[in-house]
């Protein structure tokens, strides 16, 4: 007992506090922020369950699919920046409440499409209403957390990509077998219904349970308040940009480029995953779901593992790099695993536990980088210039596979593209970076 006391009287009464003050917004924050993008990632890639049954009825190709898929990020890469920018005026809760309410609507609106038209309408316009959300999410936990604690933040909230995939597969799947034709609606049909209305809802909450910054938050202390002003003024960068700067920045395209080929890497998996898995002999529809989950556990793990190691070691350029080459190796061998299910599953598992786990890193440069009001716009534009690969990977996968009627090509050029997003990162420094 002596022994504890004395271990606690060693660290600094200021310290103390901190460590509260952290634990406090950790545990108010971080669920809600990733229940929020969790069903933003939902609601984003649930079509690759419904695409199994929209091809039955009214005949949609792999190409209509793959460009569907995509065309969800034009109206997203369209809309980023302004949404952004409008965000730096009005604030976190008003913006992040908006975004999530229309997209809610509009995710729920999926169940009157009835032909390829009308499902790249509705995708394009889920799209338009759901930009701005990352990097809103992104910059907003800058304003609560400093750099050196950041990418582990980072990291719990961008679980959102694998939980959203590890429940939504069974969950997407349960759906559409337990309501089919119930009511006169199909199974996809109820599946957009009932994992699009509760964003809505969400959106409703986010209005009064979010804050916009630590000095509007009433659970803090002045004393918790005052301690976090200053650890986040101590890692603030000496110069403050400015947008117009940021946009004549080399290093900020950069940035995108490593971006736009992790997301490419990410989405091969995202909206493809089913077909990979009934390609390779899964055929019910549920089963289908419960494998899927394998490799986004995987995926968690990984996401945990690095960022922890690269808060520890204060590095981010080979804890990005690393993940980033190995995802390439199982996009690889996935395109040649397909006649193999164990074999395909275990590359998939590489290729997607890889991919975000350089994900997880990612943003730890660009937040840490990009300060002043640079800040909004600037994170904005690489994010949207990044989800471009979002449009990019489904479309060459979907039209490669109708062409070829093999995923040997879509694998490869998308492996190609993690290879370069790994060297890129390598090879990118940044100034006054304490971690690199």
């Amino acid at each position: 007992m002596a022994q504890a006391d004395i271990l606690v009287t060693s660290i600094p009464p200021n310290d103390l506090v901190l460590r509260q003050a952290y634990r406090k917004i950790s545990w108010r924050l971080l669920p809600f922020l990733l229940l929020c993008y969790v069903l933003a990632y939902l609601d984003r890639v649930n079509i690759s369950y419904a695409k199994l049954a929209m091809q039955q009825e009214f005949g949609l190709t792999d190409a209509a699919y793959g460009l569907a898929a995509g065309i969800f990020f034009i109206g997203y890469v369209m809309f980023e920046v302004p949404s952004n920018l409008w965000l730096a005026r009005v604030g976190v809760r008003k913006t992040l409440s908006r975004i999530m309410f229309l997209w809610g609507a509009t995710s729920t609106a999926m169940l009157f499409v009835h032909d390829t038209t009308s499902f790249y309408v509705l995708r394009f316009f889920l799209g338009v209403f759901e930009a701005g959300f990352a990097p809103g999410m992104i910059l907003y936990l800058t304003f609560w957390f400093s750099g050196k604690r950041r990418a582990q933040v980072m990291a719990c909230v961008l679980l959102a990509g694998p939980v959203s995939n590890i429940i939504g597969g069974p969950l997407s799947a349960w759906i559409m077998g337990a309501f089919a034709n119930t009511h006169g609606l199909a199974g996809w049909q109820w599946m957009f219904i009932l994992e699009g209305a509760p964003c809505i809802l969400l959106g409703i909450t986010a209005y009064f349970f979010l804050n916009d910054t630590p000095a509007q938050a009433k659970w803090l202390t002045a004393e918790e308040k005052q301690l976090l002003a200053d650890d986040l003024e101590q890692v603030r960068a000496p110069k403050q940009h400015t947008f117009a700067a940021a946009l004549k920045d080399w290093r900020v395209y950069w940035m995108a480029l490593i971006y736009f080929c992790l997301i490419c890497g990410l989405y091969t998996v995202s909206f493809w995953l089913p077909t990979l898995l009934r390609d390779a002999g899964v055929k019910d529809i549920f089963e289908i779901g419960l494998y899927s989950m394998i490799p986004y556990i995987a995926a968690i793990i990984a996401m945990l593992v690095n960022a922890r190691s690269s808060d520890r070691l204060g590095e981010r350029r080979w804890h990005g790099a690393v993940p980033a080459f190995l995802g390439a190796i199982g996009l690889l061998l996935t395109g040649f695993s397909m006649g193999n299910l164990t074999l395909a599953l275990c590359s998939i598992t590489l290729a997607t536990l890889s991919t975000y786990a350089a994900y997880a890193v990612f943003w730890v440069r660009p937040t840490s980088y990009l300060k002043g009001t640079a800040a909004a716009g600037g994170i904005a534009l690489i994010n949207s210039i990044g989800a471009f690969g979002g449009f990019v990977s489904p479309s060459i996968i979907g039209g490669l596979k109708t062409f070829t009627g093999s995923f040997v090509e879509g694998m490869a050029a998308m492996a190609t593209l993690l290879v370069i997003g790994g060297i890129c990162t390598l090879t990118l420094r940044l100034p006054n970076q304490a971690t690199e």
